[in-house]
């Protein structure tokens, strides 16, 4: 396919908000996790403790401007300082005069959207027998409320998009804008993803038994299972070349399990083959692995035997969530922006957090940060019920790794 070029990217995470906080995070190997407060979401603190360590995002307590009162929630006012790092509103509204407000497409990612505001709202009824006012406000309670909301904020026209497939939503955003702007339907798009800390995440994966009571350990040989973090991540896609570049992306579904991943990672191999087929190039060709790593045993099993069945030796490769935590519907494209600055700094990440490695990815993942330049990075995604995506981001000076 055609590459697109990035012509803007950012993400507010537990590690700050902003490129600069991310790059200092990676080069210190900080990690943003912290133990799970009673006070760390929701307008009431939890029922019961849940002993598990988060990404949280300080101050969300902050309502939106009063201009966009109608959209407020957790989720949204971190879509909002996710907007405003990096001056990436304005690089938006830029585009908007290049292109007119119609030839912008907006596709955003998010698994659990404004599901804050209704557990808050449910709260208010359990106790009081009446819903508080924003219930009235139905686009509020919405899988769409924060494509709407963002829609709003930047003023955008084209067409507007929400995808929803758990973990590898806003990874998918990718595929999806590049194909509106190959049909012609958008000159450029907004992508990204955003969510939040809420009650049904946390609590429903800990009745799956999936959320590890220390900082998560990706790929660790005595990995306990998954950090569960909030972040909101943005990129700018224009037609046309860059320094920074969209240049293959991959779907597959497995169809094989509601919850775990395909043994021999089928599907996630066919993610990876469609992406590199768009971007015309070899597994050879990429110079680094961001990983989807997110310390569960199975996950890290299936897709740490991809890496060795399908790359060379050597390829550095890393799992940023023991830094972040799980952003689930945010993943896709905070990995992303974690490719992006790999490419623009020449710095990998290292996986925080993890000191022994599991059999078979010994000799690629990175324990700690590295200064190398790359030329291409994948990126992978991979979600509950076996939707995978593959992105390939390279610079504008050539491929290869």
């Amino acid at each position: 396919m055609p590459p697109l070029r990035v012509s803007a990217f950012t993400a507010v995470s537990a590690l700050g908000d902003g490129r600069a906080a991310m790059v200092d995070a990676i080069t210190a190997g900080r990690s943003g996790l912290r133990p799970l407060g009673p006070h760390d979401f929701g307008a009431a603190p939890m029922a019961e403790p849940l002993d598990t360590w988060v990404g949280r995002v300080d101050g969300l307590d902050r309502p939106l401007p009063a201009r966009w009162a109608h959209w407020d929630c957790r989720n949204n006012r971190l879509a909002w300082r996710g907007l405003q790092a990096d001056g990436f509103a304005d690089a938006v509204a830029a585009t908007v005069q290049r292109h007119g407000a119609g030839r912008v497409a907006l596709v955003l990612g998010s698994s659990t959207a404004s599901i804050g505001a209704t557990e808050d709202a449910c709260r208010v009824l359990d106790a009081s027998g009446v819903f508080p006012p924003q219930p009235d406000n139905p686009a509020l309670h919405t899988l769409h409320s924060l494509t709407g909301f963002v829609q709003e904020a930047l003023g955008l026209q084209g067409p507007p998009l929400t995808i929803s497939t758990a973990c590898s939503s806003s990874a998918k955003v990718f595929a999806a804008a590049e194909r509106l702007i190959r049909l012609g339907l958008a000159d450029a798009a907004v992508v990204g993803g955003v969510d939040s800390l809420c009650g049904s995440v946390l609590f429903g994966f800990h009745a799956l038994q999936l959320v590890s009571p220390e900082p998560c350990r990706p790929f660790d040989g005595a990995r306990r299972g998954i950090s569960i973090g909030e972040a909101a991540a943005f990129v700018l896609l224009e037609r046309g070349a860059g320094g920074l570049q969209l240049l293959g992306h991959g779907e597959s579904s497995d169809a094989h399990h509601l919850s775990a991943p395909d043994p021999d990672g089928a599907g996630a191999e066919a993610a990876l083959d469609r992406a590199l087929a768009r971007a015309g190039l070899g597994t050879g060709d990429i110079g680094f692995l961001h990983l989807h790593g997110t310390a569960t045993p199975k996950n890290d099993e299936v897709e740490a035997r991809l890496v060795a069945r399908r790359f060379p030796p050597g390829v550095p490769a890393s799992s940023t969530k023991g830094m972040t935590g799980h952003t689930l519907g945010a993943a896709g494209a905070l990995g992303a922006v974690f490719s992006l600055l790999a490419l623009d700094h020449d710095l990998l990440p290292g996986t925080a957090n993890t000191s022994s490695p599991e059999a078979g990815i010994q000799d690629r993942l990175l324990l700690a940060p590295r200064q190398q330049r790359v030329r291409t990075a994948a990126s992978f995604a991979f979600a509950f019920g076996g939707s995978n995506c593959v992105l390939v981001f390279g610079r504008g000076d050539g491929a290869g790794s």
